[in-house]
């Protein structure tokens, strides 16, 4: 009995981090299938199911975070119908990295700052001059550490009148 309990734990810990039935997005899906350093992010808030998401992973000198076009991969996916939303993102080794996602909600590649979503990892606050002044969080507020497949939650936020928030909805 004493050789059960060590080869179910050994199972349980070499289980994907991918739930059945959930599709994982994008081109690079395999990697957190196969347990490679990658970023498994999942994306909640969405304002509709319309447009496309676009995810960005960094690295390196976390001062270069969200600098334009200093990300290590992009991927653009649309959106499903519905279902968790899931999208792998490959890094080349464990260490620090960050996560950005837009939601392109009429999916034509430009911003509309009333339509449009956005989140990092760590779910920073957000405020209206933030988004007004495109300032970027603080890297203490967005590294992640990465170690195999590593869950990366991210809420989306939009702006509402004056302020900038994830969606409330009504339960």
């Amino acid at each position: 009995m004493s050789k059960v309990k060590p080869l179910i734990a050994c199972l349980i810990a070499a289980a994907p981090l991918v739930p059945a039935g959930a599709a994982v997005l994008g081109p690079h899906a395999g990697d957190c299938a196969d347990g490679k350093p990658a970023m498994l992010v999942r994306i909640d808030g969405l304002k509709s199911r319309a447009g496309t998401l676009r995810v960005q992973s960094y690295g390196g000198n976390p001062d270069r975070y969200f600098d334009k076009g200093a990300y290590l991969e992009r991927v653009e996916v649309h959106i499903p119908p519905a279902g968790p939303v899931e999208v792998c993102m490959p890094v080349p080794r464990a260490g620090l990295y960050a996560i950005s996602v837009r939601h392109d909600a009429d999916g034509r590649s430009g911003t509309s700052v009333h339509e449009d979503g956005g989140g990092f990892s760590g779910n920073p606050n957000v405020s209206l001059f933030d988004v007004l002044f495109k300032r970027k969080p603080s890297p203490a507020q967005v590294q992640i550490r990465v170690a195999g497949v590593t869950r990366v939650p991210v809420t989306l936020n939009y702006v509402h009148g004056t302020s900038v928030g994830p969606i409330r909805r009504d339960m």
